[in-house]
């Protein structure tokens, strides 16, 4: 009974510690952050991404859909589709989160990623399959609250019908490495 109780004790003192750090922020921290900042780096706007927020570790981020900052995709995915990253930085280790509006008919020729891939449909119809080749008879069509998750180094593709809009949450550095390297958008033009 004792060792519980100092459990609980322990557990209060850590939820204090935890609160009192928190009361001490900066004077005029927000909640949110957003930002439109654009670099020419290595960095989300020079893929064609542009950044929505930057997230401290003591604050909460609230996105709504009007502060989403839409870009071009980068070069590695197919043309046609706009991008708003929603945390992290997708060129750079660590969590990241981005949003995609996709139009009608947009597809990704199978590929792979170093990293797991999570996939949440919002609105449209995602369709995924797996495999070395785009076979559309060996794909499952995800509408909206659809959800995939694709391990690292798991052979896919994808198509859209309809415009739609996805979300994607992995370990950044982003990286697409497609099966047939004539697949690559970038190594063409857009």
């Amino acid at each position: 009974m004792k060792k519980y109780l100092l459990l609980l004790v322990l557990g209060l003192v850590c939820a204090l510690i935890g609160l009192r750090a928190q009361t001490e922020s900066p004077a005029g921290a927000s909640t949110t952050t957003t930002t439109g900042a654009t670099t020419q780096a290595e960095s989300p706007a020079a893929s064609g991404m542009t950044t929505t927020t930057t997230p401290t570790t003591d604050q909460h981020v609230v996105v709504t859909p009007a502060d989403l900052k839409w870009g071009d995709t980068p070069p590695k995915l197919p043309p046609g589709a706009k991008l708003a990253v929603l945390e992290g930085d997708p060129t750079k280790p660590g969590p990241f989160t981005i949003r995609v509006k996709a139009p009608s008919g947009w597809k990704v020729a199978p590929h792979t990623h170093p990293t797991t891939e999570k996939i949440t449909v919002l609105s449209g119809t995602f369709n995924i399959g797996s495999g070395p080749t785009a076979d559309s008879s060996n794909t499952k069509a995800l509408k909206a609250g659809g959800f995939v998750i694709l391990p690292a180094g798991m052979q896919h593709f994808a198509s859209v019908k309809g415009e739609t809009i996805f979300q994607v949450s992995s370990e950044g550095p982003f990286v697409i490495n497609y099966i047939n390297p004539q697949d690559d958008p970038s190594l063409g033009k857009r």
